[in-house]
């Protein structure tokens, strides 16, 4: 069936041959497609998931804020993102600044609530990190929590893959 799916996707995209013109191609694509079912998006344990599809990981009394993988996949290729300064206080629900992509711009909303002590100044000048990597390096604030009790309003990974469909 999938080779059937390869196949179609050849067809179309070479002009319409029953057969491919290399042989090769077929190979290719099918690398490429297995590739992507393979490769899947990432749900971290150590966690916790807002429904606006940032995460965040608490380290001490302070939480690393940055959008979900699923979330960059959806947004594709990040060109800006559009953060407060430090000190700025956010409310948990409440937007907090943009992402924007090729495609759209988004809000990005505070899955805690407290003051924002350090923004992701490197996403100045490389927003695609956030692409690239969204759970590490592809941070965007970490905030100084206000409530940690917050926390267990957000899902864990297992509640944040349902809530996605996965």
């Amino acid at each position: 069936m999938r080779e059937n799916l390869i196949r179609s996707i050849l067809t179309r995209t070479i002009g319409g041959n029953s057969k491919p013109k290399h042989p090769n191609n077929v190979y290719i694509i099918h690398h490429l497609f297995n590739a992507n079912i393979e490769q899947g998006m990432t749900f971290p344990e150590h966690l916790r998931y807002s429904k606006d599809h940032e995460w965040v990981r608490v380290e001490g009394t302070i939480g690393i804020v940055g959008i979900t993988d699923h979330a960059q996949h959806e947004l594709g290729d990040i060109v800006y993102v559009d953060i407060p300064d430090t000190s700025a206080t956010v409310k948990a629900g409440d937007t907090f600044g943009t992402i924007e992509a090729v495609k759209t711009v988004a809000d990005l909303f505070a899955p805690v609530s407290g003051k924002i002590v350090e923004v992701h100044a490197a996403l100045n000048d490389a927003p695609d990190v956030v692409n690239n990597d969204p759970y590490n390096e592809g941070w965007i604030v970490k905030i100084e929590l206000a409530d940690s009790a917050e926390l267990e309003t957000l899902m864990d990974a297992t509640a944040y893959k349902a809530l996605i469909g996965q």
